[in-house]
């Protein structure tokens, strides 16, 4: 990072791009490139530039001198201030038409080649109440609104229970209605505010890490069920049953719920004991032929319906045959592994949750199938001589990494194996690209297909096909 420098003012910046994070990127008339916060491709703005990062600089839009044709009418109160869907101003078209060049931009400059097809980006049909989990957390400080500052009046609510305001880590945006979920969501988060209200419960302190109510997870599935669970900062035992007998008598829905106790300085609750508190201890999900058993702490795909179809694209890229022996990496709890089972003679799954793993096995049981297996461990070091040795080299190798990509160790394990095929999931086009580009010296990229899995975002996902060159 460089040097924090004077803001300076520059005009006429024509807008051209998304970027990472809500950015834009866009030029000024000596073609000079700016990362800017605020504004949609097609803007034309003067901009506060703040610093500079590896010699490129970053601000924000003081002016919009001539706004973009593709601006269209915000949809959510929210906008502008909990951060969750910072392209609700821009038409849907173009946002899938950047995030496309996204993925192509980056296997041109990262990876340095060229995909054989470039399939187009497969889009959402559905712009809102898409996402099937949200985490909400409880704040003894609310955010305030630019017009409550400005009118000058006592705040007497101090409490929120909402989202993160982007850049404030002590700060919880109060939301009324959230878009991004079934309306169960908004409508048990509001009886819990006014419920908790009505009783005085303490919410959570963030920046001095003491409180009672700290966060609460919804998950929900295509049933309009509802797995919900309750992280509070230290226990009350009396005030945990009359929150818990509030929501079970109110909500039929609630078919699931489980309390947390959270006494850390971090939120991240994957390494504490859910207490199962009534209910099921699963929510059950179906993609194609495949009911999922979905745990409180489980990673599953938060577009239902969505990740069926980048699931059918992965399918169809694999084109597996009775015979092959599939390798399924970082499989979660089997999501893809399940998903394929009933194509391939055999496939092996490996994710270093452990829980994860131990689902995994559970769906597979529940779902009567019998060719798959699972290990729990890192990548890097489970997949090794021995374990190629023991379960035979990979027909086609499934890759789904986290954000960061796979380690350089298992792209030179994937090197040595030579398996025919590998079909590359991806949620960040950049890491994608970096290790297609290190598989390049044996993998030619026979396609790629980019998938919008949360619109209003910049997050895109997509879906490679790597073939075994000729000539190895």
């Amino acid at each position: 990072m460089g040097r924090n420098r004077k803001p300076k003012t520059v005009k006429d910046i024509t807008l051209h791009g998304i970027a990472d994070k809500g950015m834009c990127v866009g030029r000024d008339a000596e073609g000079n490139i700016y990362f800017l916060q605020g504004g949609v491709p097609g803007d034309k703005v003067d901009a506060i530039i703040k610093q500079k990062k590896k010699g490129v600089p970053f601000g924000f839009v003081k002016t919009i001198t001539e706004p973009s044709i593709h601006r269209v009418k915000t949809f959510c109160e929210h906008f502008g201030v909990c951060g969750g869907c910072k392209w609700q101003h821009l038409d849907y078209k173009i946002q899938i038409e950047q995030k496309e060049q996204q993925v192509k931009d980056a296997i041109r400059r990262i990876a340095k080649i060229e995909a054989k097809t470039f399939l187009p980006i497969l889009g959402n049909g559905q712009l809102a109440h898409y996402r099937n989990k949200l985490e909400y957390s409880f704040s003894n400080k609310r955010w305030l609104t630019e017009k409550e500052i400005s009118e000058d009046v006592e705040i007497t609510q101090s409490k929120a229970l909402g989202f993160h305001r982007p850049g404030v880590f002590d700060k919880i945006v109060d939301i009324n209605k959230c878009h991004l979920q079934d309306d169960i969501s908004n409508r048990i988060r509001n009886f819990v505010r006014e419920f908790t209200a009505s009783e005085d419960f303490e919410y959570y302190d963030i920046k001095n890490n003491h409180g009672f109510l700290r966060e609460m997870v919804v998950r929900t599935n295509l049933k309009n069920e509802v797995m919900l669970i309750l992280i509070f900062g230290h226990k009350d035992v009396s005030k945990m049953k009359m929150i818990t007998e509030a929501l079970k008598n109110k909500f039929p829905e609630i078919v699931s719920l489980f309390h947390i106790t959270n006494a850390k300085s971090n939120s991240s609750f994957f390494d504490l004991e859910p207490n199962h508190i009534f209910g099921d201890e699963y929510l059950t999900e179906k993609l194609g032929n495949i009911i999922y058993k979905i745990g409180p702490k489980s990673f599953f795909q938060t577009n239902t319906l969505q990740a069926e179809k980048l699931y059918s694209i992965a399918k169809d890229f694999a084109d597996i045959q009775p015979n092959d022996n599939v390798y399924d990496l970082y499989t979660g709890l089997g999501s893809i592994a399940l998903f394929v089972a009933d194509k391939c003679m055999n496939i092996v799954g490996i994710e270093e949750i452990e829980e994860a793993i131990e689902l995994a096995k559970i769906n597979a049981t529940y779902n009567n199938i019998s060719n798959a297996e699972f290990y729990a461990g890192d990548v890097k070091d489970i997949l090794t001589d021995d374990f190629i040795m023991k379960h035979g080299k990979a027909d086609i190798i499934i890759t789904d990494p986290p954000r960061v990509g796979m380690h350089k160790e298992v792209v030179q394990m994937l090197l040595q194996v030579e398996s025919p095929k590998i079909v590359y999931i991806s949620c960040n086009p950049s890491t994608q690209a970096r290790d297609i580009g290190l598989l390049s010296e044996k993998y030619d990229l026979e396609k790629i297909q980019p998938v919008d899995m949360f619109p209003h975002t910049h997050h895109v996902e997509s879906v490679a096909l790597l073939k075994l060159k000729e000539n190895v």
